[in-house]
């Protein structure tokens, strides 16, 4: 692995560059039913475009702090690898008050609006639809998002060494996301390019690994469900064989 590919928007880059056509991440919703798969290409089609909007419309850049106040959501995942392509820290969970920009789903618009910068509000209603009606002081994501152009360059260079990712009162580099997601992936004895099933919170580092940084670093690809909890054992078996997947997280963290 070189310099280039040691953050997680160099992971996405090198897959892009390998195979664009294959499925990287698969969500389900158990609560409504919905299922998307997006390619390689797909998903980093969204990136590009959400961190157009989040370097163009929104101004940030490296030194900035994005508070991100999202559940397991293919879009969380979108979020996290577009912030690390602009170089802004991605603050999951994190204090709105202290960040520059807050990403919010729609249970939590009243703790957003403790941010004083841009706050953008996402429906994570299915196939990405947007909000009836826009949240008064929000941005409704699926509504700016689509324009934007389908390929990025940032306007800074972006190190591997830089902050990417504060989460579980740890900042962590770019760097240090994928050694960590890499080492994850060995100590768990995930096989080689894993097809990996997660019903884990996007609110720690073992549910981020799991559910998108370790099967982004191992060349695999992630199922993430969000609702598994609503699926008997029959259920549950069965999609681990329509989906053909080759690791199951564990519900304890690593």
């Amino acid at each position: 692995m070189n310099a280039t590919e040691r953050t997680p928007a160099g992971l996405l880059r090198s897959a892009l560059a390998a195979d664009p056509a294959r499925p990287l991440v698969t969500f389900y919703d158990d609560a409504t039913g919905e299922r998307v798969e997006l390619s390689v290409a797909t998903f980093a089609n969204w990136v590009a475009k959400t961190a157009n909007y989040l370097q163009g419309d929104l101004a940030a850049g490296p030194g900035d702090r994005l508070a991100l106040l999202l559940p397991a959501h293919w879009q969380t995942a979108v979020w996290l690898v577009a912030a690390s392509s602009v170089g802004v820290l991605a603050d999951v969970d994190g204090d709105p008050a202290a960040a520059d920009v807050v990403v919010s789903g729609p249970d939590r618009l009243e703790t957003a609006r403790a941010c004083t910068g841009e706050r953008v509000a996402l429906a994570l209603r299915p196939l990405g639809g947007r909000f009836p009606q826009a949240p008064e002081g929000f941005a409704d994501y699926a509504v700016e998002v689509p324009s934007q152009g389908d390929r990025f360059a940032p306007f800074a260079p972006v190190a591997a060494s830089d902050p990417a990712l504060s989460v579980d009162g740890a900042e962590l580099t770019g760097a240090e996301v994928v050694d960590r997601a890499l080492a994850d992936a060995r100590a768990a004895g995930m096989p080689p390019a894993p097809r990996v099933l997660s019903g884990l919170a996007y609110d720690g580092w073992p549910g981020l690994s799991y559910g998108l940084y370790a099967p982004l670093a191992t060349g695999g690809s992630v199922v993430l469900c969000r609702h598994a909890e609503r699926l008997d054992e029959t259920a549950a078996a069965a999609r681990v064989q329509s989906e053909q997947v080759t690791f199951q997280a564990p519900s304890a963290a690593l």
